[in-house]
């Protein structure tokens, strides 16, 4: 959308008391996100009335979810877009020129007839885009949608099917953001690992991490949003083999107990899991491994938790987010009774999370004294003498970071690599100085 704008002839603030046109970008994932969604654009409202608004737009998956009840709830919001109505943005912000005097939601009416028979909108290589992230790193949606039916997901409803680009435009693509000083290509969909079985091409994603792997100046390709029953033997082989690709599993697999996983309708078990994740670290070494889980689903027992548990305890991830259950409208897992009390599943969450805490402490610990080559973010947000920086083994955003001391943080700009020495930690965070410091 914003690279749209940009080729448009509109111009960006960040300031939003000075904007002609606010637009909110929604989420409708789960009850916290979508409340999220609507305080931003209930706040975003206020400067139709303070500020120098004259639109305000809404987009996302709470727009397709909920386009009736926004605009009846909100009259501030001019115009709605569903996720498969991006390319109306520009038609939506040019309502909002000095001759825009329309009434609300008078400026912008979808020229489809049902916007919400349209498939969700996917970009290619040719469309204009902002970067939105830190130039050193951009994420690159190989696909859209969503084919399963996990019981508490709203997604394949708000995304449709599953739809691969193709490789050529995502190498496009690739090369186009190197060439703007991009380091870091993170890979994203709803299910990376299901890329290309819907274009009826087998091992797809493996040849597109090695088609990727050729970039001069590409340093670092992530893998997010793996699935546990499309991780193929020639993906891990491309992740081993290839030397820009991290060492990096990011595999949510929502709980370890087989009811709980057969009422979520969830492919795969126990027994599955346990063989897959051996499977993962015998075929890439040193790899690390992230998942995410959910507690509270309709129907977990104190059973299903300490079998979660165990888990965790016996297979040690590097990373670990944990989620409760959010009853959703929509889904199959509606259809149940949401019978976990909000108390218990907060405090099985914090229970989970504790463990995770308790064993990754004894690692971090482990690795002090180590060398590790590390990836500039730039200044701590607390210290400006500290410098941000993560291992290969990080995510941003969502993992713990690397914090540089004992360094000239002017010696040092965002995206540059550096060797360091870990001589530290904290919680999930680790210390190090830059090998050769004093």
């Amino acid at each position: 959308m914003l690279g749209l704008a940009r080729d448009a002839g509109h111009e960006f603030t960040q300031d939003p008391s000075g904007a002609d046109v606010l637009v909110v970008n929604t989420c409708a994932f789960i009850d916290s996100a979508k409340q999220e969604s609507i305080e931003a654009i209930l706040e975003m409202a206020r400067h139709k009335q303070d500020g120098s608004c004259r639109r305000l737009i809404v987009t996302g998956c709470l727009a397709e979810r909920y386009r009736n009840e926004l605009t009846r709830e909100i009259p501030e919001i001019d115009a709605v877009l569903g996720t498969g109505e991006i390319p109306q943005i520009v038609q939506a912000i040019s309502c909002a020129g000095p001759s825009a005097n329309a009434a609300p939601l008078a400026c912008f009416k979808s020229p489809i007839p049902n916007p919400k028979s349209l498939p969700t909108y996917i970009y290619d290589a040719s469309t204009p885009r902002v970067l939105a992230t830190p130039r050193h790193y951009a994420y690159i949606k190989v696909a859209e949608g969503c084919d399963y039916k996990c019981a508490f997901c709203i997604i394949p409803t708000l995304r449709g099917h599953y739809r691969s680009r193709a490789p050529e435009s995502i190498v496009q693509e690739a090369r186009t953001l190197v060439a703007q000083g991009v380091k870091e290509i993170l890979l994203i969909s709803q299910d990376t690992t299901f890329y290309g079985n819907d274009r009826h091409e087998r091992h797809a994603l493996a040849r597109l991490l090695r088609a990727l792997d050729t970039i001069d100046g590409l340093e670092w390709i992530r893998l997010l949003y793996l699935y546990p029953t499309t991780i193929d033997d020639e993906t891990l082989a491309a992740m081993a083999e290839c030397d820009r690709v991290c060492k990096y599993i990011d595999l949510p697999l929502q709980h370890a107990s087989d009811p709980v996983l057969k009422r979520m309708k969830r492919p795969g078990t126990r027994q599955h899991y346990d063989a897959l994740l051996t499977r993962i670290r015998e075929r890439v070494p040193g790899v690390a491994l992230r998942t995410t889980f959910i507690v509270g689903f309709p129907g977990e027992a104190e059973a299903d938790v300490e079998a979660l548990c165990q888990f965790v305890n016996d297979h040690g991830f590097d990373h670990l987010g944990v989620f409760t259950y959010s009853h959703e409208t929509g889904t199959s897992a509606f259809a149940l009774e949401d019978d976990v009390p909000a108390r218990v599943k907060a405090a099985r969450r914090n229970r989970l999370m504790g463990l995770q805490k308790r064993l990754v402490k004894t690692r971090q610990r482990d690795r002090i004294g180590q060398q590790a080559r590390v990836l500039i973010e730039g200044p701590a947000a607390d210290h400006e003498l500290v410098l941000k920086a993560r291992l290969a083994t990080q995510a941003p955003d969502i993992d713990g970071a690397i914090y540089l001391t004992e360094c000239d943080p002017t010696s040092y700009r965002p995206g540059d690599f550096v060797e360091v020495q870990i001589v530290g930690a904290r919680d999930y965070d680790l210390i190090a100085r830059p090998v050769g410091s004093a």
